[in-house]
This record gives C-alpha cells, structure tokens and sequence, in this order.
C-alpha cells in the first residue's frame, strides 16, 4: 500500500474522530451537570441545623420555666396566708415533676404525635398517637420547625404542660388536701391538657379550622381559668372567706417578685412560639412587654379610682392580665392590637374579680378564672378583632377591624369549645376523684394551715 493512501486513510480517522467528539461529547457533559445539579439539590433540602434558632429557643424553654418556678411559686405563695405559703410551692414543685415524667413518656407523643391520624384512627381526632412515646424516633440529629433539634422542641412544649396546671392552683388554694390534688391533676394534664394542645397546636380540628392561638390563650389560660372556676366552686369557699373582704396577702414583696418572674418569662413564653430568631419573634416580644404595660396601668388607674390608693398588688394583677390576653395574639398583632388588648382586658378582669365574684359569691381563692380565664377569653377573641396582615404577611390570616369577620367567628367556635370540653372534663374529675380519695381538707386542718398538716414544715420559723 502506498504511502499516500496510508496518508489518506490516517485524515480520514483523524477527522472521524473529531467529528464523533463533537457528537457525543455534549450528550456525556450534559449528563455529568445532570448529575451535578441533582447532587447539588439533594445537599440544599438536607435540613441543617440552625444554630441560631437552637440558642434562642433553648434561652425561651429556661424563661417559661422561670414562670413557674419561681414565678407562680412567689405570686400565688405571697397572696396566701403564711400558714400555707409552703402548700403553694409544694403543689408547684410537684407539676414541675410529675407534668414533667408524663410528658416525656406519652404526653408529647398524644399531642404532636401524627400515627393516629395518618391510620385513619377515629381517636387522631382527639390524640395525636403513641409514635413518639418515650421520645421514639426522636435522636441529636432530628431536626423540626425553623431548623431546631425536635428534644429542643419537646422541652419547650413541655414548660407549657408545667405552666398549665399550675395555673389553677390560684383556685383552691388554702383548702385542697395535697393527695387528692395529686391526683387530680394527673388526671387533669392527661384528659385536659394533652388532648387540648394536639387540637390547637398538633393538627387537632381547631387547628384545622383556623383558629389563631399563637401561644396559649386557649390552650393554656382558658383551659386552666374554667377549670379554675368549676374546683372553685365544687370546693366551696374557705371557712373564714368573707364576701366583699379579701383575705389579706402575707407577703406583698413575694407577689412583686413572682410577677417580675413571670413578666420576664413571658418573653420566652410568646416570643419563643415562633420557633426561629426572627422577626416575628421580635414582633412577639414588642407587643407582649407594651401589652402588660398598658394593662398594668390601667388596673393601677381603675384601682386608684374605686378604691382611693393603687396597690401594688392591683398593678401587679394587671400586669398577669395582660400578659395572659396578648399570649393568644402574639403572632398576629401589631402595636395597635397591643395597646387596645392591654387597654381593654384589665378593664373586664377588674370587673369579674371585683363585681361578678361577690355578686356570685364563688371564692376563686387568688383570681385564677378572673384573670387568666377571663384574660384567656378576651385575648383569643380579640386576636380575631385586631389580627394584621402587617405581621401575618400578604395572604396572611387578619381580623374583623381589616374587614375579615369570618376569622372572629372562628376564634369565637374556638374559645367556646375550649370552655366546655374543660369545664366538662374538670367537672367529671372532681367528682371522681372526691369520691375515692376526697379533694378538701377538714376544717381543723384548714384552720390551722396545710404546711403543718400536710407538710410537717413551717415557712417562718421565727
């Protein structure tokens, strides 16, 4: 063979297979960036930690713990008499434990747990399941809403099952036998509150249906304030309780204390629901703090009028009722339902405690359902009045005073269901457990006070 055909045959495979690179070469580059953006979109939606988020809500679950211990503890224990201020802590301590054990165990699976539902099982109306008893599934990496560990999220869910029951203490205090609490309010955080926090916060039906309950206003202050209410009365009144005279608080330093615990508490308590370190949360934070102001003031005003002096335990309980009404309205709020929630609650709950009480003679021993199950009523109805889309966003949920009617109907359905299923299920308790074990102490007892009869212990020993 020639030379020159040699030559020819070489260009000719030469340029064959340049003209096969040229075909295929785009085909195996496509693929590679195929697989390239497919590695690239599998890493952005891996969840990663936000560390950020973790702090603040870790910081959140240590102030509404505050809000109980020593919050509650301080202001409840400073408007009782001295011979049952260790009653008052004893019976706070005890929530902190044993809401503490039940929630960890089954609690937070029943309320944001999701097997019910998701099976079809008639009871995902009512729990959310058993798939996150004992914290199964749940480990360091598993991460939930606004990027934070899920164990993160279960403790701050859990200082809201502590705060609840405590709640009612205000209620009965002075007059229940400490066993027969105990296991009320066992029975209570199981029936009432587990199955109440999966309906509002769990995907439960008043989530559903759009109730707004951004941090508690029926959850927490309703649910606690009826109960409160219904032991108030299946108690009866103290053996000594005067109507038109309250008892005379025996340390008004305590309750000043107790009630800077919980203002300060109350920041973790709203501002945390968001789950993030953002700006709703910093939206949260500004309308709770000029909410309780404006309530505080406007309790130490009404207070001064009818009254001829503003008392520091007046303010103080102002200060409790506005931070009980803004907790529903949080989340949806802006300055200007702030001021007017805070204007307007204290005004109704001075009106129940001082009016409606005496007029009823209930002995609602420390105004446990005048003011956090009234607060409680007219925050979440108020959260349907002044909801904004300037915090809600475009889309967002708003309330009657920007023309949406439809949203204070829902929170009205909300606020009413919530009254009934508590008072129903407080009722329905009470009568069982009085009856196996018995709820009030006897008169002697009574008169000569629960820290030496029930706890052996005297607080002042000097």
């Amino acid at each position: 063979m020639s030379r020159h055909i040699i030559y020819a045959i070489s260009k000719i495979g030469i340029m064959a297979a340049i003209i096969m690179a040229c075909l295929f070469a785009p085909s195996a580059y496509a693929q590679d960036t195929v697989k390239l953006s497919e590695e690239i979109t599998i890493v952005e939606e891996t969840p990663v930690l936000n560390s950020g988020n973790t702090a603040w809500l870790i910081v959140a679950t240590i102030l509404v713990l505050l809000m109980s211990i020593p919050g509650i503890a301080l202001f409840y224990g400073g408007l009782v008499r001295q011979k049952n201020i260790l009653s008052i802590i004893m019976q706070t301590l005890l929530i902190v434990g044993v809401v503490s054990i039940l929630w960890v165990t089954f609690g937070y699976s029943w309320a944001f747990g999701t097997s019910f539902m998701e099976s079809g099982n008639p009871l995902g109306a009512i729990i959310g399941g058993f798939d996150k008893a004992f914290l199964h599934g749940i480990t360091i990496n598993t991460l939930t809403t606004g990027d934070i560990p899920e164990l993160t999220f279960v403790m701050f869910q859990c200082m809201f099952a502590i705060i609840t029951p405590a709640l009612i203490l205000g209620a009965f205090a002075e007059r229940i036998k400490f066993s027969g609490y105990m296991v009320f309010i066992i029975l209570w955080v199981i029936l009432a509150y587990f199955p109440m926090a999966h309906w509002v916060w769990g995907g439960g039906f008043l989530q559903q249906m759009g109730a707004i309950d951004f941090a508690g206003g029926t959850v927490v202050h309703i649910n606690a304030g009826i109960s409160a209410l219904v032991m108030a009365i299946m108690l009866g009144k103290r053996e000594d309780y005067r109507i038109g005279h309250p008892i005379t608080p025996h340390n008004i330093t305590f309750v000043f204390m107790g009630t800077s615990f919980l203002w300060l508490g109350w920041f973790g308590f709203n501002a945390g629901s968001g789950l993030a370190a953002d700006g709703l949360a910093a939206n949260a934070f500004m309308v709770t703090h000029i909410a309780t102001a404006v309530a505080a003031v406007t309790w130490m005003l009404i207070d001064w009028f009818c009254n001829k002096k503003p008392t520091t335990v007046g303010a103080c309980t102002g200060a409790v009722a506005g931070l009980v009404a803004i907790t529903p309205a949080a989340g949806t709020v802006d300055l200007l339902g702030a001021f007017f929630i805070g204007l307007i609650t204290p005004v109704i709950c001075f009106f129940m405690v001082a009016v409606v009480k005496p007029k009823f003679k209930y002995d609602d021993a420390l105004d446990a359902f005048g003011v956090h199950g009234i607060g409680g009523i007219v925050g979440s109805i108020l959260t349907g009045v002044f909801a904004t889309q300037y915090i809600t966003g475009e889309g967002g949920v708003e309330g009657a005073l920007y023309g949406d009617w439809h949203q204070l109907w829902v929170q009205i359905v909300a606020t009413v269901v919530s009254i009934l299923f508590s008072a129903v299920i407080t009722f329905v308790l009470y009568k069982i457990v009085d009856s196996l074990i018995g709820i009030r102490v006897d008169r002697r007892v009574e008169e000569e006070g629960l820290d030496i009869y029930e706890h052996g212990e005297s607080a002042y020993n000097s």
